[in-house]
């Protein structure tokens, strides 16, 4: 058992035949081909990561010059590369005359370079 609802005529408006403007032309996606020319002068954020651990803000209030504070890695394990946040490669941290550097060993997937670094 329905009731029909009933709309007055005056409380309909007819607006008349609508039109639509066509959309823009979408710019050319880049080709699988690695046509990369346009982006090449984009600055990213490049980062190493050595490590990572957690503390209670008493602990960081108290770090001081020569505190020591323990990393989730151990000497010699390969450390991630960072490219805007997401690991693109791991590598190993090397000492070239007096700065550090760090030679990559190891290229990420492109499938897994999606995921953001854990």
């Amino acid at each position: 058992m329905s009731e029909e609802l009933e709309i007055p005529n005056d409380a309909v408006t007819d607006l008349g035949e609508v039109s639509y403007e066509p959309l823009p032309e979408a710019p050319p996606a880049l080709e699988a081909s690695g046509d990369l020319e346009m982006v090449l002068d984009v600055p990213v954020e490049l980062s190493v990561e050595i490590g990572r651990t957690t503390m209670t803000i008493g602990e960081t209030l108290e770090i001081g010059p020569g505190s020591i504070i323990t990393l989730n890695k151990m000497t010699g394990e390969p450390v991630d590369l960072l490219v805007n946040g997401r690991r693109i490669a791991r590598g190993e941290v090397v000492a070239v005359d007096e700065e550090f550097g760090l030679r990559v060993t190891q290229i990420v997937a492109p499938l897994h370079r999606i995921e953001p670094a854990a």
